[in-house]
């Protein structure tokens, strides 16, 4: 019902992430009290101010990535574990960062007890900062609205990535999707959006 109400008739197109999303218990990511409402049409929240995102825009960002099972790929802001788990089942290896490390515990729990853990690395840190311990990354999502795009995450693209990342102030946020070429970005929106904002306290680009 998810994916043929939410996202095939919003335009999601790629199978593989379609795939995923039908195979994925979204219902073991969410707090207990929430998991009657685990496939509704909207965020929900899963403690510590945070919440999943709106399957329809977990989806769009995992497709917006054009992952083909290949790439390293970073994530920022792995809240419940549940984005890690589309990333891990669309690409080789998957880096998720989360700042606080009760929901990073969380994460790891979740993605260990449906089995998803294998080919993802739950850490807490920064996102804002990236990891460079394994950059360059094929690709990054960014699960938390910037004021603008980390310089960071920029850096740590490798040449030809793409990045999927909300911009912007609360009540005016657009998803971007960005292309590294030659060192330089190019970007256009792919939606409007509202997340959590991004903890930051890395240098910016336009």
């Amino acid at each position: 019902m998810m994916v043929s109400r939410q996202l095939r008739a919003r335009g999601i197109r790629d199978e593989r992430v379609l795939a995923a999303m039908l195979e994925i218990p979204r219902e073991a990511f969410v707090p207990e009290d929430q998991r009657d409402a685990a496939y509704s049409d909207e965020p929900l929240g899963i403690g510590y101010g945070q919440t999943i995102s709106q399957p329809y825009m977990t989806a769009l960002m995992a497709q917006s990535l054009d992952l083909r099972g290949v790439e390293r790929v970073l994530e920022v802001g792995a809240g419940c574990g549940y984005h890690a788990a589309v990333l891990g089942a669309l690409a080789a290896r998957v880096i998720a960062i989360e700042l606080i490390p009760e929901l990073a515990a969380m994460a790891r729990e979740n993605l260990e007890k449906t089995g998803r853990l294998g080919n993802i690395v739950v850490i807490a840190g920064d996102g804002s900062l990236g990891y460079p311990q394994e950059a360059p990354y094929d690709a990054i999502s960014v699960a938390a609205a910037a004021a603008s795009i980390p310089r960071a995450l920029v850096e740590q693209l490798r040449d030809s990535g793409r990045m999927a990342i909300p911009v912007g102030p609360h009540a005016d946020q657009e998803l971007r999707v960005v292309w590294k070429r030659g060192g330089e970005i190019d970007w256009h929106v792919a939606a409007h959006c509202r997340f959590v904002p991004l903890r930051e306290g890395a240098p910016r680009v336009d």
